[in-house]
């Protein structure tokens, strides 16, 4: 089927007490894992991709691959702009055939943020899309945009936030990272009840790569129902690929090795499905 927009995936999810399972997909190989395992266990899917990956590859080929492998495919997939830098990239993405965008004005103080993240949610709405927003900074690096440390959402912010902007759906700060964790995260797993006690938007969690399952499901529990993948993801493609040349070091066909990161990929993929709920919700 098309490319969907994630709207009713992530709403269910919302009803459904589960999660949506969104995943970074770098190239070719990990996004075909992703929807590879996402068919098998008869999950809803989003792919994303950040900024830097569209300055690496461009929103037109992702969206090519992303469209041609979801063409293929029996399950809803939907292809999702993670952390947009900008209103004009938003508008790219959407032109490329993304079907959801992130505007991520996290880093600017609040009426900034409030006017950044209302353009782009206007300007999705007006062709049917929805739009995700950012209020708390997660901390670490998420490609070239670094964070000194996270910053927790003020769950009354929060219900001022998604009343100024009419976002669709809001990734908050509760102690969470992008990047890989020193150690055990300690996440404020109440915050995320206090801000869905302030608002209906479905709530997203970045930053997953690293927490433990059980921390993953308490987070769903309590409302979050988008679950985003990046790190994870990256570290299994990466090490597939050193084993296989480790294995063959004479290779020089890609196919050879890209292949078990591929696979790797693909096991990893199945494991968050598993956590977020979502087998058997497509």
């Amino acid at each position: 089927m098309p490319l969907v927009s994630p709207r009713e995936m992530i709403l269910r999810a919302q009803a459904g007490g589960y999660a949506a399972p969104a995943f970074n997909a770098e190239n070719m190989e990990m996004a075909q894992a992703v929807m590879q395992a996402a068919e098998e266990m008869r999950a809803p899917v989003i792919l994303q991709t950040t900024s830097s990956t569209l300055r690496y590859g461009g929103a037109g080929l992702y969206a090519a691959i992303a469209g041609a492998l979801a063409s293929d495919a029996a399950i809803p997939a939907a292809l999702h702009l993670d952390h947009g830098e900008s209103f004009a990239l938003a508008v790219r993405a959407v032109r490329a055939g993304y079907t959801s965008v992130m505007i991520d004005g996290s880093r600017l103080a609040f009426a900034d943020n409030v006017a950044l993240t209302r353009g782009v949610a206007e300007m999705a709405a007006a062709v049917g899309l929805p739009a995700e927003g950012e209020l708390g900074k997660v901390g670490g690096k998420e490609d070239d945009a670094e964070s000194s440390g996270p910053a927790l959402t003020d769950p009354d912010e929060a219900a001022e936030f998604a009343r100024e902007t009419g976002v669709f759906s809001l990734a908050i700060g509760i102690g969470t990272s992008h990047g890989v964790y020193k150690g055990k995260p300690a996440l404020d797993m109440e915050r995320i009840s206090a801000v869905a006690r302030k608002i209906s938007n479905p709530l997203v969690l970045h930053g997953t790569s690293g927490v433990p399952d059980a921390d993953v499901r308490e987070c769903i529990r309590r409302g979050i129902c988008k679950v985003n993948y990046a790190t994870e993801l990256r570290i299994a493609f990466t090490d597939g690929v050193r084993a296989a040349l480790a294995e063959h070091p004479d290779a020089f066909d890609p196919k050879v090795y890209l292949k078990e990161g591929r696979r790797r990929v693909y096991e990893a993929a199945k494991a968050v499905i598993a956590v977020c709920g979502a087998e058997g919700k497509a």
